[in-house]
């Protein structure tokens, strides 16, 4: 892939906006009181149901890394840039330009705080900032869009009938997350595939907390936005070692938060 040259800017300035941290740095114990409350002030309709009682299975100590839009992390790769995904051909520009900052002509990540709602310091995004990817690419992937309807918990839901055969529609795109790290829990919206693996349903849809298939970057099973990174208290704003637990969630189990202030509703583009 041709790498992308792209012009230094420092970062603007932006408001600095007071923020509770109770409402988003949540007790996961405590996140299903609130998910009623949250629904109603949102205004968004719920995906479908979890199955048994209420909750997806939880994954735990998964290695996750971080990932930016406007990222250019390997350009000789098919998946090495982060100005496309694989559910959409024009992420960078979809989204509202690098997720970070540039230097040296190249879009670079940054720290995140709390102060501005862990927003990039440079430009308002125009999709959610608290994004990710889990190893399943329902599009792309022949053998999981063949098998989508099938393996994706969600996918039989009547909200979703007459889709199967749709590659212009994703199962995955813009599902919620909830991770957890330590006593700290944020919510993420998918909106890519990876790393390293496009197929890894056992992993990503099991119930017995299988590891990931991924044997590339300390054996990660999730990429994190630099929003994410900050909101979980990352040690590093672009390493290989923390680890987390998630699960899939339905919309009406998201609390308050930051990942409320944009939602990312668009389809494969």
């Amino acid at each position: 892939m041709k790498e992308f040259e792209l012009e230094d800017s420092e970062p603007a300035p932006v408001q600095q906006a007071s923020f509770n941290a109770a409402r988003w740095a949540v007790n996961w114990k405590m996140a299903a009181a609130c998910s009623a409350m949250a629904l109603l002030a949102a205004g968004c309709s719920p995906n479908p149901a979890p199955p048994q009682g209420g909750e997806y299975p939880w994954h735990t100590k998964i290695v996750a890394t971080t990932f930016w839009v406007g990222e250019l992390f390997d350009p000789t790769a098919d998946d090495g840039s982060q100005v496309i995904s694989t559910y959409d051909s024009g992420w960078m520009g979809n989204y509202g330009g690098c997720d970070g900052v540039i230097r040296s002509g190249k879009c670079q990540t940054e720290e995140r705080t709390e102060a501005n709602r862990f927003m990039p310091s440079s430009m308002t995004p125009k999709e959610n900032p608290f994004y990710l990817d889990l190893p399943y690419d329902d599009v792309n992937d022949a053998t999981s869009f063949a098998e989508r309807a099938s393996v994706i918990p969600w996918a039989k839901d009547p909200a979703y009938a007459g889709m199967q055969n749709n590659r212009s529609f994703s199962y995955m795109k813009n599902q919620w997350v909830r991770i957890r790290k330590g006593s700290t829990e944020c919510y993420g919206q998918i909106q890519d595939a990876g790393p390293g693996q496009y197929n890894d349903k056992e992993y990503v849809f099991g119930s017995d907390d299988a590891r990931p298939a991924n044997d590339e970057f300390n054996g990660a099973g999730m990429d994190v936005s630099p929003a994410l990174n900050g909101c979980l208290g990352f040690e590093d704003i672009n390493g290989e070692s923390d680890t987390v637990d998630w699960q899939f969630v339905a919309r009406d189990q998201v609390p308050e938060g930051p990942w409320l202030d944009i939602v990312t509703t668009s389809q494969v583009r």
